[in-house]
Order: C-alpha cells, then structure tokens, then sequence
C-alpha cells in the first residue's frame, strides 16, 4: 500500500475543539486571484446537524476563526478538530480507511490530497460554487477541491538585514555568508515537505539533494512550524526565514519590523513555488450533509474572504479581493509544477528528507 512517509517522522497533536486532475496539469503562472470585489449572495444555510469531525493539516489558530464561522451559520454542527501534520493525518486516513473515523480533511498542500484521492479515501462532491475554481484545483471525479494559494518566500529583519545584501534566490540560503542566521520549518511540515516535491520535479534529486544539505551545512535552525519561524525572524533570532508568504504579512500585523523577497525571479532561475490550500470529504462520512455544508462554505464568497482577511491568502474563487499588501500572483513568475507527478512520487521526498538528515 502507498503511504506517506515513515511513522518516525511523526508525533501526533491532537487537538479538540492547491491542484489538479488525475489526468494531468500543473500549477502555472496563468491562475491568480483578482482585486475585483464580487458581490454574489451569501452561502445558503442548510439544516444539518450533529458532530463532524475535521482533520486538519492546517494550525488550529489559522482554520480556527474559519470553524467559528462556520458554526455561526450552523449552530447545531459541532466541529471536532483533530490537528496534526498533513502525512500523520493522511496516514491515520489510511489506516482507518475501513472504519473511517473522520468526515472532512483538510490539508496546507495539494501533494497529500492528490496521493490520498488516488487511493480511493474520498467522496466525490463539488462544492457549490466550485465549477468557478480554476480546473487545476479541482481533483479528478471531484475527489477534493482547492481553497486558496500560497507562494514560498524569504522573509527578513530589517534591523539585521540591508536592502544591498538581500538573497534573490532559495539557493542564495547555502550561502556561507548566512551561516547559522536561518530560520525554517523542518522535515515533518507540510510547507516544506511540498516544496521539497516540488524541487525534485523541477531540479531531480542530485540537486535537491544538495540544496538541502546545503541548509544543514549553513546551521539553519529547523522548527516544528512556520508560526516560530516568523516570530523569531521577527524577534531578530534570524535574519532570514524561508515560509509561506502569508507568515510575513501575520509578522507585519504584529509590529515587526520584517521585510519579504519573492525569490527565483531572474531569467534562469525556477520562479516562485506555490502551493494550494485543499478539501476533501472522505468516503464513509457519518455526517455528509453537514461534511457537504462546511465545503460549500468554504469555497463560498464569505469562506474565501475569510481566508484572505484573516489568513493574508489567495483566494482562488475569482473576484475575491487580496488583503491590503498582499502582491497579485499575476506580478511574478511561478514554477510549473506537475501535481500528480508529484503526489505519485511523493514517497520518495520522504525519503530524501530522511536521507540527508533533515530534522
């Protein structure tokens, strides 16, 4: 049976309370959100009820004011979240695949969510409103949908960092000159295990190889998350941290002095890598009505503003308006990523992390 990733790379946290078609295509510089404000009429309420449970790749503090809202529309629904990481969750979908124990996944990549479709985990349901996605993030037979974008960037101190000296690339990261004055997210985060895929798909594995013992070579300081990044980027522990684009903007908000690079743009170099946001019902929900309610909120007008309000993220239902600061897609030049390349070989990025000792 295919898994993600090996057992050890794991410890569970549980917690109470981006994409394509199976027959190919990419994540390309063509889809970006638009600063249009649409005016379309709010999610309609449906009368479901009774428990649901959520597992949840994405922090309890990011999904958490979403469920809120949720819940405000849908009093008698009680969520049940169970945080973890996107493969220790994906793992514990599989091995309960005969007796399903979740009804809705939610996962920080598209990578994860792609594999599990492959393998028969989910319901085929599209959301209402979700034939407005682009088709990238649609999973084939509508396994899973996207929700909304992020791009890969390195954000900085200004106090410690000049405008002269700034890195434009991720390779920039290996650079002696940086030793022990990184920050990232390790082997067991969603981010950047997706970026890893991502990187064998576009360089191979030699490359990837060597980038990433790279990073151990300069004394990068690997965390358990990008919310410990940003804060100690933001703290002057680090000059530089490599996170998704969204940890700056949430730095920003809290009076940090930080500063953000959108790396690879030069004439050569791979571009921007970004990732998607995603859904799923999984197949044996005890509760698909209300499993089918929280995804049709999710991709509704009110669900995708709250992701960029809150969350600093790309909607991906056209016409949503970017919060304030956050740079159009549409400015910068993307990698061309394969997704379902990629989530067939996914195993293998796991390996390579444990190969060359990631923490």
């Amino acid at each position: 049976m295919y898994t993600l990733g090996k057992a050890r790379f794991f410890s569970f946290v549980l917690l109470l309370a981006m994409a394509v078609t199976a027959c190919g295509g990419a994540l390309a510089t063509e889809t970006a959100a638009t600063s249009t404000v649409v005016t379309e009429a709010p999610v309609e309420v449906m009368d479901v009820s009774g428990d649901l449970v959520m597992y949840s790749g994405r922090s309890e503090a990011l999904i958490q004011p979403v469920i809120d809202a949720f819940r405000a529309k849908y009093p008698e629904v009680n969520i049940l979240l169970k945080a973890g990481s996107n493969s220790e969750l994906a793992n514990a979908l599989i091995e309960e695949q005969a007796n399903p124990q979740a009804d809705v996944f939610i996962t920080t990549e598209v990578f994860t969510i792609q594999s599990l479709s492959q393998q028969g985990i989910f319901e085929s349901y599209m959301p209402k409103g979700a034939d407005q996605l682009p088709a990238e993030f649609l999973g084939a037979d509508n396994a899973w949908t996207g929700l909304t974008r992020r791009v890969r960037v390195i954000m900085y101190n200004r106090d410690l960092v000049s405008d002269d000296e700034l890195p434009t690339s991720i390779f920039d990261l290996t650079d002696p000159k940086w030793r022990g004055q990184i920050a990232a997210a390790g082997s067991t985060n969603g981010g950047m295990q997706a970026q890893v895929a991502a990187m064998r798909q576009l360089l191979g594995d030699e490359a990837t190889e060597d980038w990433l013992n790279g990073l151990i070579a300069n004394e990068v300081t690997f965390f358990g998350g990008h919310t410990d990044v940003r804060k100690a980027v933001g703290a002057g522990e680090f000059k530089l941290g490599l996170v998704n684009h969204y940890y700056y903007h949430l730095q920003l908000a809290e009076g940090s002095d930080v500063g953000i690079i959108y790396p690879d743009q030069g004439e050569g170099q791979i571009g921007l890598l970004s990732n998607a946001t995603s859904a799923a019902i999984v197949k044996g929900s005890q509760n698909l009505a209300a499993a089918q309610a929280l995804l049709d909120f999710l991709v509704s007008v009110e669900g995708q503003k709250l992701f960029a309000e809150l969350n600093y993220e790309y909607p991906l239902l056209p016409g949503v308006a970017l919060k304030d600061g956050v740079q159009p897609l549409e400015n910068f030049r993307l990698a061309d990523v394969d997704v379902v390349q990629a989530a067939l070989d996914f195993d293998a990025t796991f390996d390579l992390l444990e190969k060359v000792g990631l923490p």
